[in-house]
């Protein structure tokens, strides 16, 4: 309807701009972020350098919005991958071996996207603040997950550590609230408040739910982006046979049912 309600002006300067994206994603599928050249784009489109400023402000501003695209399009590839999931009588550990399989499969789908979000940084790049809460999304369907677990020792430091984290800063508290609220507001015994600080209560099912979340980012990353770049070439196994090893271990850490 937006879209319909738009003038011819409008609507060209939205089409030009994705063919200015999409060009920009094909060299960067060629050579990586420092490949990426206005002047290239614009002498494929038949603009000129000028011209094509209109559209996008420099480098760092069309790789904001590419930035911007992909993790909105990983975030809801992981969103439709848990609704998925939630629906039956799965248990919790098949779920979390479900969202780290939507995961893979987007970066190995998307491997350029992927890479331009978790790759080499880029030189002289740096990007937007409000990536971070996008980033937050495609980690945030792990959160309930995790909120359900009871650490062993082996992260029970890191726990510790997510308590301290949630007590010191509000947009995190609100990061855990927004995906996983009944873990914000858990009022059993065993999931009662630990820490009290300038913020509120925090309860060990956030403190778990947030050390869960980062700890299979960490393994996500590491797997996913050897496999992305290629370095398990001429070796025996699979990706998804590695990480679902990993979702594993980290299903046991935490006592996933």
């Amino acid at each position: 309807m937006e879209r319909a309600q738009q003038g011819p002006r409008a609507r060209y300067r939205e089409q030009t701009r994705a063919e200015i994206k999409d060009l920009a994603l094909r060299q960067l599928a060629e050579g990586g972020g420092i490949a990426l050249a206005l002047t290239r784009i614009a002498k494929e489109m038949g603009l000129s350098g000028p011209a094509l400023y209109r559209y996008f402000t420099g480098r760092d501003d069309l790789l904001n919005a590419l930035i911007r695209d992909a993790y909105d399009d990983a975030a809801a590839a992981m969103a439709r991958a848990a609704a998925r999931s939630a629906k039956g009588s799965r248990g919790v550990r098949a779920r979390l071996h479900d969202l780290a399989e939507a995961y893979r499969a987007w970066a190995v789908a998307e491997p350029h996207r992927y890479l331009l979000l978790q790759g080499a940084p880029i030189p002289g790049y740096v990007a937007p603040p409000d990536t971070l809460e996008r980033a937050r999304a495609v980690l945030g369907p792990f959160l309930p997950l995790f909120a359900t677990g009871n650490p062993g020792p082996a992260v029970a430091a890191m726990a510790d550590e997510m308590t301290a984290w949630l007590t010191a800063e509000e947009s995190v508290r609100a990061w855990v609230a927004q995906y996983a609220p009944e873990a914000a507001e858990a009022t059993e015994p065993a999931e009662a408040a630990e820490v009290t600080g300038a913020g509120g209560a925090v309860t060990a099912a956030a403190a778990h739910a947030l050390a869960g979340a980062v700890l299979a980012w960490a393994q996500l990353h590491g797997s996913v982006s050897l496999e992305v770049a290629g370095q398990f070439a001429g070796m025996a196994h699979r990706g998804g046979t590695l990480l679902g090893a990993q979702m594993e271990l980290l299903a046991d850490a935490f006592g996933l049912e």
